[in-house]
């Protein structure tokens, strides 16, 4: 039968056939964080203003190990959620907790990415809440308490187990330093680090190694993973349930499953905006014909823009905001997307019609089934909703708290006037338009390089460039739909914005 004949269109059954994947990702993404917590019993706790997380077994009679589990600079309990599952699966109780500054802890975390002295004696009294609360539980047994950090996490357990010997036991994965550890302190520490992490972690490793009488320490290299990647391998999940004091054997590790189930969710958003865009836009239309940015100019423009850019904000009032890291992003974008702006006014640069520009090109013209400032507020909010549900259930904290909630706007306000800049420099060219993205993901990771951004910058830059890309795929749906010019900018800035504002640490 013809599509004529049976009254549907190629685009019609392929918007149909999104529906339909989109649905199943979902579906198959939700299953997977089900039968991650599978068995567990969870229970949120604040004491003294720290939020953690109680994960355990079934209540068998006895007490078991304790495992106070710590979270690195941007991370967040919920990042370490794996690991409280491997521990408690082995019998352990684990209790996760949100450092000042970040998840679901509004208070600011002092001097946050300088290691200063302010900010080390707020993570101490945050653990020191943390093993309290774990010993005087009933089912613990006192003796058999062990600490585990990433990063930043495992410079504070590694310090805090060095002035408390009564702990059974530490593991530090990807330890940042080791320079002021006490000779053979702690006395049980076990060194955790991704074969691909940055050398100053090896180096660390190395001398904490060092720092102990031969034999005491000793270091698994993760193969294959970096300083995010190594939190979800098979084999840290082994060497930190092998730290356990008298815990019996159990299944073994899953820590990809939360990730995965992350993953699937994200791509059923993805996928589920394309008919999305279709039901409020109706299908492609075509305005009258408008010019479009033709030679070198855009990307020419965006290096410069980005390079500017990256010196700009070094002096923006937004490295004031209480948000470590992001307050130089924000200003980064805020600076690009003005300078981009500006090159569009300054610089027209040659024009060819949009009969010869392409089909990347979009009008903008007619109008669709749904009014605009309806659409507009509809795909916004589905764009906050495809990043921040995925990330919180199955990745790290999304949720705003604290004064992340001012924060939002001012951070949403850079990421518009970027992406606002780069729809104008490029003329809606899609190919254009992703590059001048490129161009400013290569520019914040030089800036960070030459110390003009925080270091942390280099460890971010992968999700930003992910989100980056995430970005420009919606925007040439939107183009192609005939969506009004802002409108990519908008639902852009809802994508990036959101996760620089919710995760990185509030100071």
């Amino acid at each position: 039968m013809s599509d004529r004949r049976s009254g549907a269109t190629p685009a019609a059954r392929r918007t149909v056939l999104l529906v339909v994947l989109a649905a199943l990702a979902l579906v198959l993404g939700g299953h997977g964080l089900v039968r991650a917590g599978s068995g567990l019993h969870t229970r949120q706790v604040t004491v003294n203003g720290v939020p953690m997380t109680e994960v355990r077994t079934g209540a068998e009679p006895g007490r078991r190990p304790g495992v106070v589990i710590a979270h690195g600079f941007a991370g967040s309990a919920r990042l370490m959620r794996p690991i409280a599952d491997t521990v408690a699966r082995r019998g352990a109780v684990a209790l996760l907790l949100d450092f000042a500054g970040h998840g679901a802890n509004p208070a600011r975390l002092p001097g946050a990415g300088r290691d200063s002295a302010a900010s080390r004696a707020t993570l101490a009294g945050d653990l020191d809440v943390a093993v309290a609360h774990l010993r005087g539980r009933p089912d613990v047994d006192p003796a058999r308490i062990v600490l585990v950090g990433h990063s930043m996490g495992a410079g504070a357990v590694t310090r805090y187990a060095a002035g408390h010997p009564e702990l059974a036991g530490t593991v530090a994965i990807s330890l940042p330093d080791a320079g002021d550890l006490p000779y053979g302190q702690p006395r049980s520490l076990t060194l955790v680090v991704g074969a691909a992490e940055f050398p100053g972690f090896h180096r660390a490793a190395e001398e904490a190694l060092r720092r102990a009488p031969p034999g005491q320490r000793a270091i698994t290299v993760v193969p294959a993973t970096e300083h995010v990647s190594v939190l979800f391998a098979a084999r840290t999940h082994e060497v930190v349930a092998g730290a356990l004091p008298g815990a019996p054997d159990g299944p073994p590790p899953e820590p990809a499953v939360r990730l995965g189930a992350a993953g699937l969710l994200l791509l059923g958003f993805g996928l589920g905006f394309v008919p999305l865009v279709r039901v409020l836009h109706g299908a492609r239309r075509d305005g009258p014909p408008v010019a479009a940015v033709a030679g070198w100019r855009p990307p020419v423009a965006g290096i410069v823009a980005a390079a500017l850019g990256a010196v700009a904000a070094v002096a923006s009032p937004t490295v004031r905001l209480p948000l470590a890291v992001g307050g130089y992003v924000t200003g980064f974008l805020l600076a690009t997307g003005l300078l981009l702006v500006a090159a569009t006014r300054w610089w027209p640069g040659p024009t060819v019609p949009a009969a010869s520009a392409g089909p990347a090109v979009a009008s903008g013209g007619g109008r669709g089934p749904v009014p605009a400032p309806v659409a507009a507020v509809v795909l916004t909010g589905y764009a906050v909703t495809a990043v921040a549900v995925p990330m919180h259930l199955g990745l790290t904290s999304a949720l705003p708290v604290g004064a992340r909630w001012w924060l939002l706007p001012v951070v949403s306000l850079g990421a518009l006037v970027f992406l606002a800049g780069a729809e104008r420099a490029t003329g809606g060219r899609s190919w254009w338009y992703a590059t001048v993205g490129g161009i400013a993901v290569l520019a914040l990771t030089a800036a960070g390089v030459v110390g003009l951004a925080p270091g942390f910058v280099l460890l971010v830059v992968p999700l930003f460039a992910v989100l980056m890309g995430w970005q420009a795929a919606w925007a040439g749906v939107l183009r192609r739909s005939g969506a009004p010019r802002w409108l990519p900018a908008l639902v852009g800035a809802a994508l990036l914005a959101w996760p620089v504002a919710t995760t990185l640490p509030l100071r």
